[in-house]
């Protein structure tokens, strides 16, 4: 079971650190996919980013992300073997082989597959991994050879009750932002010329 002040943790990146700059992507048109890099040993903030795709169509938060770890200089860029990969929805496919082909071991997220396409009305993901793969939702292999994922939810649910209670209403919080900023991005969307809106 994942610590709990890990748990914590990873909810104040996304909260502190990743929303703010989302929320400000999202009023230019881009999706509200986030991600942050942190530091294994004692978790602080290496980078935080936001999806991107009016500059690239690849630049998924994940990807955004990488794309900002490696224009970091070589000396002072940590190795991906000490850091937590963190993302704030479930990885797609291009993200999932991204974290697979850079060294990560781990990621953990907040929202699912599902909740992609259903809370946020963004299917590309399922659809992708369904007609491309041929995987039904979760078919792909959260633990491998590569890495291990860890769905933060998952992880609330496991912890003892007066914990669970305090992370769920927390969760509860963050995805209320989410709703919103989802709202935003559904309104404008039309306006912008990313592939698969």
């Amino acid at each position: 079971m994942a610590e709990l002040s890990l748990i914590e943790r990873l909810f104040d990146v996304i909260e502190y650190d990743i929303v703010p700059k989302t929320a400000e992507g999202v009023t230019k048109g881009n999706k509200l996919f986030g991600a942050a890099l942190l530091a294994k040993d004692d978790r602080s903030l290496i980078l935080a980013e936001t999806n991107n795709e009016l500059e690239n169509p690849l630049w998924h938060g994940e990807m955004h992300c990488l794309k900002r770890f490696y224009e970091m200089p070589k000396a002072t860029r940590p190795e991906t073997k000490d850091l937590i990969f963190l993302s704030t929805h479930e990885p797609c496919s291009l993200c999932l082989s991204a974290i697979t082909w850079a060294g990560f071991d781990n990621f953990y997220y907040l929202f699912s597959h599902e909740d992609s396409r259903d809370s946020f009305a963004i299917p590309h993901d399922l659809k992708i991994l369904k007609e491309v793969f041929t995987l039904e939702p979760g078919g792909y292999n959260a633990e491998n050879a590569y890495w291990k994922s860890f769905s933060l939810r998952k992880l609330v649910r496991e912890l003892p009750e007066a914990d669970r209670k305090r992370l769920e209403e927390r969760v509860a919080t963050i995805s209320k932002r989410y709703d919103e900023m989802s709202e935003t991005y559904q309104e404008s969307k039309a306006d912008n010329d990313i592939p698969l809106n």
